[in-house]
């Protein structure tokens, strides 16, 4: 009995292997993708003289002409600030709804916030670290600007970050302040 089931099994895994394994021909992963056989070596590109890059060059003004579309301005006061958004449904939301004139509101030393009159989308983490310079989004509808860097366990929905924070503190201030937050 045992030897009927010790080959039973022995044939069953066997056969099991052989189903598993796959090619490259049919995997699932890579259906209906150009998988070149080999790459080609540096000097087998040498001899293309004529070779056009413009799919390249379109796909790199894309990248650049998305990364441009993605800054905006916060000005406080005289001084201005370059923020980067990030690709997500929040901060492509709140660039709706610039230019915007926001009375933020003082909050612990590190943060001010304001409220916006309608909800954002949200996709909410927990960042574990607040950063100087982070533009998150608190609930759906809070948009909040932090100058000074420490640990939170909130959630929050990142909207973007000011590309170089140093003097933020400064223009913020201790109290309430107006930001203009607006497209370059």
């Amino acid at each position: 009995m045992k030897r009927i089931l010790s080959l039973s099994f022995c044939v069953f895994l066997a056969f099991g292997m052989t189903a598993i394994s796959c090619s490259r021909d049919n995997d699932p992963l890579t259906e209906g993708m150009h998988i070149p056989a080999s790459i080609p070596e540096e000097d087998d590109k040498e001899g293309d003289e004529g070779n056009d890059n413009t799919a390249n060059n379109e796909d790199n003004t894309n990248m650049n002409e998305d990364i441009m579309n993605r800054n905006i301005t916060i000005s406080i006061g005289h001084t201005n600030f370059s923020v980067t958004l990030e690709d997500n449904p929040s901060a492509k939301a709140f660039v709706a709804l610039l230019p915007l004139t926001a009375g933020m509101i003082e909050m612990n030393g590190n943060e001010k916030y304001y409220n916006l009159s309608s909800p954002l989308p949200t996709t909410a983490s927990r960042p574990g670290t607040i950063r100087t310079g982070d533009l998150l989004l608190w609930g759906s509808s809070t948009v909040v600007l932090f100058y000074e860097t420490f640990s939170s366990s909130y959630s929050y929905t990142r909207l973007g970050r000011v590309d170089n924070p140093e003097g933020l503190a400064a223009a913020l201030g201790n109290g309430n302040v107006t930001v203009i937050f607006s497209r370059p």
